[in-house]
């Protein structure tokens, strides 16, 4: 028997941003959206607390988008939002993040409007800015940062991004996204700036109770991830801004008493 109500209700999507992980930092605007969805797609990196706000009754697929981790091609997850917004209604894409920082969000947008689907979007708290913030980082600081970057660690090439290359260059604060499986190759464009002794944070699972984090230079980042133990999903800050937490002041003290014998 055909479920009428999957005729009848006007197909719509929203694109919404989960946030960094905490479930409690999702905006009011993206619980209302939920609250109306008959279908939730929703990536790895979303807190799956945040499906409680969805209607008991609603659909909701997990679309597993995990940097090299793909459990479904961007493709496929395209196809499941439009037959979803076809036949059921209305479609919350729910993005770690927001989605529109790395999240393919407009790529999404185009696809919605290529098959006449009215979408909109709910921006969400970036971990760009909010992971570091809550280890008391901030990406910028007077005397320190007047400005930040934004990276990702892997075009869709493999490659290191030219964009990294040059941030380097900078006095700006800059995060990477998505780049902890290069971390070493970071480091490398760092030192090519002689800038071995500058801080480094490589945050793990940030705003969740996973939460880990690595503090130290861009000489020795790479040794303390791996005697940490972070792995993905981690985000890399470099910059003058990481010596105000309280674990850098500590790696520069006992640097201190080193280099004074």
């Amino acid at each position: 028997m055909t479920d009428t109500n999957k005729n009848t209700k006007q197909p719509r999507i929203t694109l919404v941003g989960a946030g960094p992980g905490d479930a409690d930092l999702i905006t009011v605007k993206a619980i209302k959206a939920l609250k109306t969805a008959d279908v939730v797609l929703y990536d790895a990196l979303v807190n799956e607390e945040i499906l409680d706000y969805a209607p008991e009754a609603a659909t909701k697929v997990y679309v597993g988008k995990r940097s090299g981790e793909h459990s479904f091609s961007q493709e496929a997850i395209n196809n499941l939002m439009v037959d979803y917004a076809l036949n059921y209604g209305h479609v919350v894409r729910l993005k770690g993040g927001d989605p529109f920082v790395f999240g393919r969000g407009y790529e999404e947008l185009i696809i919605a409007a290529e098959h006449n689907i009215p979408a909109s979007v709910v921006p969400g708290i970036s971990s760009s800015i909010a992971v570091a913030e809550l280890q008391n980082i901030p990406v910028t600081h007077r005397g320190l940062s007047e400005s930040f970057w934004v990276v990702t660690g892997t075009t869709a090439n493999g490659k290191i991004s030219n964009d990294l290359i040059e941030a380097s260059r900078s006095n700006a604060t800059v995060v990477v996204l998505m780049g902890i499986h290069k971390l070493a190759e970071i480091t490398e464009i760092f030192k090519l700036q002689d800038k071995n002794n500058l801080p480094v944070a490589v945050i793990q699972s940030g705003s969740t109770e996973n939460e880990k984090i690595a503090i130290a230079t861009v000489d020795t980042i790479v040794n303390s991830v791996e005697e940490n133990k972070i792995s993905s999903p981690a985000i890399i800050v470099l910059g003058e801004v990481v010596s105000l937490h309280p674990k850098f002041k500590l790696i520069k003290e006992v640097y201190d008493v080193v280099a004074q014998g």
